[in-house]
């Protein structure tokens, strides 16, 4: 296993001795995300509903694969449960599975709104409050929920999905309020467009209805931002590194915008731009 290395050639593993669970960890960002502990020392369980990609995660990083609902206060219990069996103690919780059901506010369905609310709030809240009597244990627990920059403004067509990360950083807030006096630290990490299997579900819509590739449709959606591009999922583990560690000791109740600065844009402005042009 190959570690980044300080000048001089000294080892610096950012999660050594550290457990971690990774909600969601069977592709996309938690994948990512569960393969950069690893490789920074920590020990990862990856938990999430399909079997498959979860457990081929977990052998590829020589971690724990617990499948179950993230909403299913029973499976939740069970995941921390394991972790706990499997290595004594738990430190980090990254909050990160989430559906995108689309509709705007007059036509998404209850079940699609029930479902979102489910998996993008209910979930996190559930991992987060089952995790707490571990994570104040050693005075030193850390929490990251992943968000979205549809936490801060909202695209058409997202009354569901809008709603549940913008709550999901509410919960951020409280979270920061009543465990940090705990030693539990709690951030948020909101991505822009990610190339992950559920950003490239919107991108082949996208592409159909343009008749462009789906890389074409990462393109255009980022059009306007000024890196020019989506972000990968490891530049979001990259983010969620950062706020777990130690490196990010002070860090508490922090939004950490990861949208290539999509968010600073004046989209008012931008027909007087003549580099979009």
């Amino acid at each position: 296993m190959r570690h980044r290395r300080r000048p001089g050639g000294r080892s610096r593993v950012r999660l050594q001795r550290k457990v971690a669970i990774v909600s969601g960890g069977g592709t996309g960002i938690g994948a990512a995300t569960a393969r950069r502990f690893a490789q920074e020392g920590a020990q990862v369980v990856v938990s999430g509903r399909r079997e498959g990609p979860l457990r081929s995660v977990a052998e590829e990083i020589s971690g724990v694969a617990v499948p179950g609902d993230a909403a299913d206060p029973v499976d939740v219990a069970e995941l921390i449960g394991v972790t706990l069996d499997s290595f004594g103690r738990l430190d980090v919780v990254i909050a990160n599975a989430a559906v995108a059901l689309g509709g705007a506010a007059g036509d998404v369905s209850d079940e699609s709104w029930k479902r979102t609310l489910d998996v993008n709030v209910t979930a996190p809240f559930l991992l987060a409050r089952a995790a707490l009597p571990s994570l104040k244990e050693h005075g030193n627990g850390a929490i990251v929920l992943v968000s979205s920059v549809s936490g801060l403004v909202s695209s058409s067509g997202s009354a569901a999905y809008a709603t549940s990360k913008t709550a999901l950083l509410g919960l951020m807030r409280s979270l920061v309020v009543d465990y940090g006096p705990h030693g539990v630290r709690t951030n948020a990490v909101c991505p822009g467009w990610v190339v992950t299997p559920l950003g490239d579900e919107s991108m082949d819509e996208l592409a159909a209805a343009r008749g462009i590739s789906r890389g074409d449709a990462y393109l255009l959606a980022t059009a306007h931002v000024p890196v020019r591009r989506p972000a990968t999922a490891e530049e979001i583990a990259a983010c969620c590194l950062f706020l777990a560690s130690d490196d990010a000791s002070i860090v508490n109740g922090a939004t950490l915008v990861a949208d290539g600065g999509q968010m600073v844009v004046d989209v008012a402005s931008l027909a007087f731009d003549d580099s979009n042009n």
